[in-house]
């Protein structure tokens, strides 16, 4: 059997008209329906584009794939893992252009069906409350934000011990919170022990260790302890380079949050 991932990559290389970011998405679902790739629900097929579509920030095809995934998803029964899911990844997609109110109401759904199919402590549920906690901290709203990310990272250190990488992703986002709300001194712990985490799971070079290392540093830059932040900044642009090379976004956007402190 064909993978969709495969049979996407096939189509996609058949387009050589369009470069990456321009891919024709409309003519990939044309592709797509007509049975190229066998074994598959159109909702797997509308999903796979929003995915790709999010990713090379082509929004507009993104929301149209993945508000027809959902069309489908409402198909399957009122607790479908799959009706969660769509709900959860166009809630994200709203996200990012500041849709809060559109994104609020869909991961508020998708989380009441996860936690009905799976029970309060399943991994998902920990997913979809770190999620709702994240729209919660880009608009400010701390004091609804902390108790959820509290949650999360106590199911997922139930789920899977105290030095998963899934952990790291909590404490950062839980140390985001109290930054957000001045209280620097319980989050400084939280960014060091995710950099531990990561450190330790992944290796010291690896992108994460690097995310963490730039949250840490904009902590310290607001508390002006400015040579703290350098030398944190300076550790993971050094490990972006490393990775992605030296013209990679990420490389640029820690470049760019260094010299904010001089």
């Amino acid at each position: 059997m064909v993978s969709l991932a495969v049979a996407v990559a096939a189509i996609l290389s058949q387009q050589s008209a369009y470069a990456q970011e321009e891919t024709d998405f409309k003519t990939l679902l044309m592709h797509m329906d007509m049975d190229v790739i066998p074994h598959t629900t159109r909702w797997d097929k509308y999903m796979f584009v929003g995915e790709a579509a999010y990713k090379q920030g082509q929004y507009a095809q993104a929301e149209e794939s993945f508000s027809a995934a959902l069309a489908e998803a409402e198909k399957f029964g009122p607790q479908d893992m799959r009706l969660a899911t769509s709900l959860n990844d166009l809630a994200a997609l709203y996200r990012v252009q500041a849709k809060f109110a559109e994104a609020e109401s869909l991961y508020k759904r998708s989380l009441e069906i996860r936690e009905k199919a799976l029970g309060p402590n399943h991994p998902h549920i920990a997913v979809s409350l770190n999620n709702l906690a994240v729209l919660y901290t880009v608009q400010g709203r701390y004091a609804e934000a902390e108790p959820l990310q509290r949650r999360s990272l106590e199911i997922r250190e139930k789920a899977f011990g105290p030095n998963h990488p899934s952990i790291a992703e909590s404490l950062i986002n839980l140390a985001e919170v109290y930054k957000g709300q001045g209280k620097y001194a319980e989050s400084e712990p939280l960014y060091k022990r995710a950099m531990a985490i990561d450190e330790k799971a992944l290796g010291p070079d690896h992108p994460a260790v690097a995310v963490a290392l730039n949250d840490l540093a904009g902590l310290y830059n607001q508390q002006r302890r400015y040579a703290d932040a350098e030398a944190m900044y300076k550790r993971s642009v050094e490990i972006d380079v490393m990775q992605f090379g030296p013209d990679h976004p990420s490389v640029a956007t820690m470049l760019n949050n260094m010299a904010e402190l001089y």
